[in-house]
């Protein structure tokens, strides 16, 4: 019974096939697109997989890509299930103020990092921070209670902005320096002080709150670029959102 993860972001969809929907289970194949490809998944990437016995993804980028990707999967026989945050999910609480509007993305996130916690039979607060198109950072306390999260702009939107709103300013390819003594440098050492700067800040706001200091994890497809300028312990995890994958279905496959 072979299952299929997708994670539809908003730049690229990332998908693996894992030999059985269970946490624990065998990678059997990966692979990742930008969502302006995914029309050529059925004759390219999938073409040669087995055909998954189950479906579970998130998706973010809207009805338009869901769609296009729905006529992808039509070369199996088997339909798509699509997560929805909900007040509660795999022995975590969901405290948005409407739990459905909860991005699914960063909903899942939480629950593969909650377990990954809990595999190693740690129980403390923990924070969740995704770095892609946009940044989010989520906190959660020792009980597994989403207490809230901050949503802020990725690298790249940071410096697009600052291009459309200021004359004579570029897109840069600078370093991240202590003390910037070009523009290029500016830039991009502003961009990533205002994501570890937010960060810092969510990680006091939950020490004060729960009385001990988190626990970190960070995934994304720019956590790596983040990583060195960081100011907090951290455990960086590339497959994030597949580990929380893997824990729904585990539960609801498998019931």
């Amino acid at each position: 019974m072979t299952f299929l993860a997708l994670d539809v972001g908003n730049t690229r969809l990332k998908w693996a096939q894992y030999d059985a929907p269970v946490v624990g289970a065998k990678l059997l194949a990966h692979g990742a697109v930008f969502l302006e490809n995914i029309d050529r998944l059925a004759e390219e990437d999938w073409q040669g997989l087995a055909e998954p016995s189950a479906i579970l993804g998130c998706v973010v980028a809207g009805d338009a890509i869901k769609r296009r990707l729905a006529e992808q999967m039509e070369l199996w026989d088997v339909l798509p299930r699509w997560v929805i945050s909900s007040p509660q999910e795999a022995g975590l609480s969901n405290g948005y103020d409407h739990p459905a509007r909860l991005g699914s993305d960063r909903w899942v996130a939480m629950i593969g990092a909650h377990h990954r916690l809990l595999a190693r039979g740690i129980r403390k607060p923990c924070l969740v921070v995704m770095v892609g198109t946009a940044v989010t950072v989520e906190a959660i306390d020792a009980s597994g209670k989403f207490l809230g999260g901050i949503i802020l702009p990725g690298h790249g939107i940071m410096l697009r902005a600052l291009e459309s709103g200021t004359a004579g300013l570029h897109v840069p390819t600078g370093e991240v320096r202590d003390f910037p003594t070009n523009t290029s440098d500016a830039l991009t050492s502003g961009g990533t002080f205002a994501i570890a700067g937010a960060v810092q800040r969510m990680v006091d706001n939950l020490t004060h709150h729960c009385g001990e200091a988190p626990e970190c994890i960070m995934t994304g497809g720019a956590g790596w670029k983040m990583a060195p300028s960081m100011t907090v312990s951290f455990e960086l995890v590339e497959n994030l959102i597949f580990d929380g994958l893997l824990e729904i279905a585990s539960r609801r496959l498998n019931a």
